[in-house]
């Protein structure tokens, strides 16, 4: 079992920055691939960033490519949201999520998920 608690999100005006974090507890942090998705109101839940179980690599959605980095730091059992130049399109809840494999994970197919953490983008 992985338990997985999100916190960071807020109220920011387009253009500024926030930064999400996503604390694990449970079985071995760094055996996973950890993302984020997002889903705003009346739409489906999307992917977001993922980044692989060694930090290795990381993948993002194109919507989001050179504005958010996503990272991990293994010692602290948390990952990271980067979020930059935010837009108003962003506002949604976001939620982090924990798989073996980063390619479940990034179908959305990952067995654990944290509670979520609105970000509000006003413009």
């Amino acid at each position: 079992q992985v338990n997985l608690v999100e916190s960071g999100g807020g109220l920011v005006q387009a253009g500024g920055s926030l930064r999400l974090s996503c604390a694990a507890s449970g079985r071995t942090f760094s055996s996973y691939a950890m993302g984020w998705f997002r889903q705003a109101p009346g739409k489906e839940r999307e992917f977001v960033a993922g980044i692989s179980w060694t930090g290795g690599t990381t993948y993002y959605a194109d919507s989001v490519k050179g504005r958010f980095t996503i990272s991990r730091d293994s010692a602290k059992n948390t990952v990271y949201l980067q979020m930059n130049n935010l837009k108003p399109e962003d506002t949604a809840v976001y939620y982090c999520t924990a798989e073996f494999g980063v390619n479940k994970l990034r179908r959305g197919e990952s067995d654990y998920w944290g509670q979520g953490t609105q970000v509000t983008v006003s413009s």
